[in-house]
């Protein structure tokens, strides 16, 4: 990793003065009880929303029938680091097991606040190198695409990210997400970065591509939700979003399409608290998680790909057409590099917002 911390608790610089002074903001204004811990009761955080029935239908209930184990889910917040933090340094462990990207679990594995897991089982070496680490297993892979409305665009769409930039062939409405994250590496393989020379970012570039684009932009989105109720009420024609926003939308039956060309994954999956209480059984149900089975029937609820290969062989055709991992598709992805994320996401946020404002 590009940043260690020699002792817990010490902080080094500004970002870990943000997410030490978040940690402090979140005990106080929580401010929950510590609760003793049954060993027949995991809890578990996740991002809720469609994730609560999918990881039900899929994990969590079986996972129940199988261990006699209650699992109890709680929605945590879109940036649950500062939470994490706060759990274990105030040893009140309100999760058992939480759902962090492969970004947080980076700059969470630096602070030493993870549980090492246990690799040794049944389909735990199935699983993609990607979403292996000693304190963290990656569970589903989720892709920032270009969706578009093909209404609009017919067989004749947007094939790669200088087609969204190219306004004279591909007129109509544009949106792009308000952060960082993802549109920095979009401007740049729009300006015709190579993907293997996509790293370490050039944040002048991709800013200087962004003012050529900047005028045509009529939103800059800050939610998942937002971008599926843009296609859908076709109130832009093509935007960067997650491909399971646009597939909820085709799946309703709207007028929209996915291209994969030059698509950005990243994976979200389990990790536990440092010192929890319950962390054997956690290890357990992080385990059940990697079986393809499982798997699979998590495919069939949320359109994000499985980190173990061998779910497709559960997985209809038609479905693994619309899932990241499946082959075909993931070679026409690029894995974003959290670790250049962990290292440079102060300064691409404040260099990326003075440019809005500016």
């Amino acid at each position: 990793m590009s940043i260690r911390l020699k002792r817990r608790g010490l902080i080094t610089n500004r970002r870990g003065l943000l997410l030490g002074g978040g940690a402090g903001l979140m005990v106080s204004s929580v401010g929950f009880p510590f609760r003793a811990l049954a060993a027949d009761r995991l809890v578990v955080a996740d991002p809720g929303g469609p994730f609560e029935p999918a990881f039900s239908a899929a994990f969590y209930r079986p996972f129940e029938e199988a261990h006699g184990v209650q699992i109890v889910n709680i929605a945590r917040e879109h940036q649950p680091t500062s939470h994490v933090q706060a759990i274990v340094e105030t040893g009140n462990y309100q999760w058992d097991v939480v759902t962090v990207t492969q970004a947080d679990q980076v700059l969470l594995g630096e602070r030493d606040l993870l549980e090492p897991l246990d690799w040794d089982g049944e389909h735990m070496d199935d699983i993609m190198p990607e979403a292996r680490t000693d304190v963290w297993m990656g569970t589903d892979v989720y892709a920032t695409i270009l969706a578009y409305r093909s209404d609009v665009f017919g067989d004749e769409g947007p094939q790669s990210w200088a087609d969204f930039w190219d306004v004279d062939r591909f007129p109509g409405r544009r949106a792009l997400r308000r952060s960082p994250i993802d549109t920095l590496e979009i401007a740049l393989l729009a300006d015709g970065v190579a993907p293997d020379e996509l790293y370490p970012l050039d944040i002048d570039r991709a800013l200087d591509k962004l003012d050529q684009i900047r005028e045509h932009v009529d939103i800059w989105w800050t939610g998942g939700a937002q971008t599926s109720q843009l296609l859908e009420s076709g109130e832009v024609d093509m935007l960067p979003t997650w491909n399971g926003r646009a597939q909820t939308v085709i799946d309703a039956g709207g007028a929209v399409a996915i291209q994969w060309n030059q698509g950005l994954y990243s994976i979200e999956g389990w990790a536990i608290p440092k010192g929890a209480p319950t962390a054997d059984l956690g290890r357990e149900f992080i385990k059940f998680c990697a079986d393809p089975e499982r798997q699979a029937a998590f495919t069939d609820e949320l359109a994000y790909g499985p980190t173990n290969p061998r779910a497709y062989d559960f997985i209809s055709e038609e479905r693994a057409r619309e899932l990241p991992t499946a082959p075909g598709i993931i070679e026409r992805l690029i894995l974003a590099d959290q670790d250049w994320w962990g290292e440079h996401r102060e300064e691409a946020d404040e260099r990326f917002n003075v440019w809005l404002l500016t």
